[in-house]
């Protein structure tokens, strides 16, 4: 698996877990030539157990306290393993077989640590990402791991911000299916008008336009931090499309304003200053964010406000040329229309 990832562009720092191999005697069992000499597997095993790691063979109570007895060959005879191969066995017919003929008895190197999750025996592949997104390295991840046959009870499972990631996202849709009902309905309640809030809302997409610029020139990568970028610069713009078109309204209804290019020329006059002046205030408070780059720590600040500033720009554009446009075009009343003008 090592072997496949690493021919992975945007793969960089690969590792395995931190094992240390340490040398463990392996006994693998001639089934054929225990089962001349009557002698079981499982007796194999165990009489090398033994004479190894030691075997239970008793209890002694003593004084309340409770002592096991075991059974263990001398140190001396476990310093190498050719005493291990010279291990007595009896044979069914009463002859005495060396372990060694019943069995291949060998030095091999093993894992100093076993790691279990889930009551599951697990081993890591780790890596990082850099010059490519981590969306994309996951799928070719996911392809290489396809050519792998693995043993019965062995999988493979990508982890790691990737999962998290994924995880993550899909709530995160969910928050903005749920957010863009909501503001489609706070805007029919601002706007009192269904056409108004039906073109107000389609329109709001086009805000995100320069995040998505931004996010490409950023690199190209959309993460988390990304995601909730685009949802800040939504939020926002239409905040300021309702105060726009509100200050329509009350000019039309409160100030005699009549409905037409003056009417749209002086709410765009008058909202011009707070809408830049909320632009400009985040652009300051970002700023640091943009510049100190995608450093550790910064993963997901970076990426979002790379997104925030990009997007206010077309954010402030939509608002301030898009949005009066429309209004005028579509936010006359019935009683307002000239009869000679169809809208649709």
């Amino acid at each position: 698996v090592k072997a496949l990832v690493a021919g992975i562009d945007g793969i960089i720092n690969l590792h395995t877990d931190f094992q240390l191999e340490i040398p463990q005697i392996r006994i693998q069992v001639d089934l054929a030539a225990a089962s001349r000499y009557g002698i079981k597997p499982g007796d194999v095993r165990r009489a090398a157990g033994a004479f190894i790691a030691s075997e239970e063979t008793g209890d002694i109570w003593r004084d309340g306290k409770n002592t096991e007895v075991h059974v263990w060959s001398m140190p001396e005879a476990r310093r190498s393993f050719e005493p291990v191969r010279n291990l007595l066995m009896d044979a069914r017919d009463g002859r005495r077989v060396r372990l060694g003929d019943l069995a291949r008895v060998e030095l091999v190197p093993t894992q100093n640590v076993v790691l279990r999750e889930a009551s599951s025996r697990r081993m890591h592949i780790a890596a990082n990402v850099s010059g490519r997104d981590l969306g994309s390295v996951a799928r070719d991840v996911q392809e290489r791991l396809k050519k792998v046959s693995f043993p019965l009870g062995y999988h493979t499972e990508i982890l790691g911000e990737f999962q998290e990631r994924q995880a993550a996202q899909g709530r995160l849709l969910l928050i903005s299916v749920v957010s863009a009902i909501g503001i489609f309905l706070l805007l029919q309640a601002s706007f009192g008008n269904w056409r108004l809030t039906t073109l107000s809302f389609v329109t709001l997409p086009t805000s995100l336009v320069g995040g998505v610029v931004a996010a490409y020139v950023g690199g190209g990568n959309i993460s988390l931090g990304s995601l909730v970028g685009f949802l800040t610069v939504l939020g926002i713009n239409a905040r300021n499309g309702i105060m726009l078109i509100e200050h329509y309204q009350h000019l039309e209804r409160y100030e005699g304003e009549t409905f037409g290019p003056g009417l749209v020329l002086r709410g765009a006059r008058e909202r011009i200053s707070p809408i830049t002046m909320t632009a400009l205030t985040t652009f300051v408070a970002i700023v640091p964010l943009v510049v100190a780059g995608n450093i550790a720590g910064n993963e997901i600040d970076h990426p979002m406000a790379v997104v925030i500033m990009g997007g206010f720009l077309t954010s402030m554009v939509l608002n301030l040329l898009v949005v009066p446009s429309l209004y005028l075009r579509f936010g006359a009343s019935r009683k307002d229309r000239p009869s000679g003008l169809q809208y649709g």
